[in-house]
């Protein structure tokens, strides 16, 4: 088993994409449907740690003949799904509809809570990171189980992101969705349309894997929509 792990880590490494952990699902969970149609038993999720995957993306999407919708989306989902077929699994995506719980499996397979903003604070990449997909497979597949970590959140006293944005976007209340994306089509929201969210750029941790800023600008375009 640790042979098989090791060549998906190697495949998914060729793309800048990482295996973020992994889960089985008990009997009584209703997992989703393996590659056969019968029910996973246990699932491996795929994701990226800083920016590693942007320049295989773009050599792709330079190779692509036209512009297509969610461009990102769907090299994660080719990407991945190589590595898939290579291996007997199903692929899935966090876009795929019925939306399949993700997050959910994140918090299970690794441990994180939610920052302020919603996104999964990590240890180590702060919050910059992000799953792409996942490998269903329909037998046992386990990873080392992960390390408790002192949720970052909890230590940070002054909470900059929640105070950097100009119209206060997120709060205890939650995320004002229609706010933000106002102020980022609007005229003042130049500084988010090329650099990215503010108050998640404001959070000190993880700071070495932070997005550059045109990988920043590709999501708050694609956030903000023509």
């Amino acid at each position: 088993m640790r042979g098989m792990i090791e060549e998906i880590t190697a495949a998914l490494g060729a793309n800048g994409l990482i295996l973020r952990g992994g889960l089985l699902f008990p009997d009584d969970e209703g997992a989703p449907d393996g590659a056969s149609g019968t029910p996973a038993k246990s699932v491996l999720l795929v994701g990226q740690a800083g920016a590693a995957p942007w320049p295989h993306f773009l050599r792709w999407r330079d190779q692509q003949p036209q512009a297509i919708a969610d461009p990102l989306d769907t090299w994660s989902r080719e990407v991945i799904g190589e590595v898939a077929q290579e291996f007997g699994a199903r692929v899935v995506s966090p876009s795929d509809k019925p939306y399949l719980p993700f997050q959910q499996w994140a918090v299970r397979a690794e441990g994180l809570r939610p920052s302020p903003l919603g996104i999964l604070m990590h240890p180590q990449y702060g919050l910059w990171h992000a799953y792409r997909g996942a490998l269903l497979f329909e037998d046992e597949i386990t990873l080392p189980e992960f390390r408790e970590t002192i949720h970052l959140c909890d230590t940070c006293v002054d909470k900059p992101c929640l105070k950097s944005c100009p119209v206060a976007a997120y709060s205890t209340d939650g995320f004002a969705y229609q706010a933000c994306l106002a102020h980022v089509r609007g005229a003042n929201g130049e500084p988010c349309r090329a650099g990215g969210c503010l108050d998640r750029n404001a959070c000190p941790y993880g700071a070495q894997y932070r997005y550059p800023p045109e990988v920043q600008a590709f999501h708050m375009a694609a956030f903000a929509g023509p």
